[in-house]
């Protein structure tokens, strides 16, 4: 008996690390499988809309003050706080991500593709940067002191580039759709994120929660939420010509 017990001691833990490798890798095929979705820009004639709000489930809540351990001088000027989940007095949700995710066709992508992410008060500015695969990011340093980016990614290179004071911008292309985290090496508290989609139909939610998507054909489609505490939820849309759709969304704590 004792040593039955022995071997289900050895054999249940590798079971665990064998399941986790094979929800791992299911994890990165489907991220490839998004990444691989074709999308063709055309004309939208009489395109509809889709707005609403994200709100939080849970109480009001009050975000963290973070401790200032360096570079005081500059980055203890004012106050900072955890910015991971950010609630508005009306229960929405800044920072979170809204996209349609399996649309094949639709508006061009922004003529611009090149966006700021600046790192201002030893915070990154803004927190949640949206854009669409291919685009260019640019790593701004207004702080005059050192930094080093550093980027948690599964499918695109990781970043990981020191940026003294003097070097006041740096270019990132990144090619692939994927929520990537950033990091400071030289500041351990200042964290943000890069949400690259595979199209150009996504929006950051504002103070209030609220979101928009515009120029968007008729059709049905899947519109995902993503926030990086609260995971991702998705919903059908229908979206009829000319004509605007409301959409709502209510996160709760995992």
């Amino acid at each position: 008996m004792f040593a039955s017990l022995r071997r289900n001691k050895i054999v249940r833990p590798a079971t665990r690390r064998v399941a986790l490798v094979a929800a791992a890798l299911c994890a990165a095929a489907l991220a490839l499988a998004s990444a691989a979705l074709p999308y063709e820009a055309e004309t939208v004639a009489d395109g509809g809309s889709i707005t609403g709000v994200v709100k939080y489930a849970g109480p009001p809540m009050r975000p963290a003050q973070l401790e200032i351990s360096k570079d005081k001088e500059v980055c203890g000027a004012a106050p900072l706080y955890d910015q991971s989940l950010i609630v508005g007095h009306n229960g929405g949700i800044a920072n979170a991500v809204v996209t349609i995710t399996d649309i094949a066709k639709g508006k061009a992508f922004a003529a611009d593709r090149t966006v700021t992410f600046d790192q201002k008060g030893c915070e990154y500015v803004p927190h949640v940067v949206a854009f669409a695969a291919g685009d260019t990011v640019n790593v701004i340093n207004s702080d005059g002191i050192l930094h080093s980016i550093h980027t948690e990614s599964t499918i695109n290179p990781v970043v990981d580039m020191a940026q003294p004071g003097f070097k006041h911008s740096i270019a990132v292309t990144v090619a692939q759709p994927e929520a990537i985290k950033v990091n400071c090496d030289a500041h351990n508290w200042m964290q943000g994120w890069w949400y690259v989609a595979a199209n150009p139909y996504y929006s950051v939610t504002d103070a209030h929660g609220n979101f928009s998507l515009a120029d968007v054909p008729a059709g049905t489609y899947k519109v995902s939420v993503w926030q990086e505490k609260l995971g991702t939820t998705t919903r059908k849309v229908i979206v009829k010509a000319g004509a605007p759709t409301v959409v709502d969304f209510t996160l709760a704590a995992k």
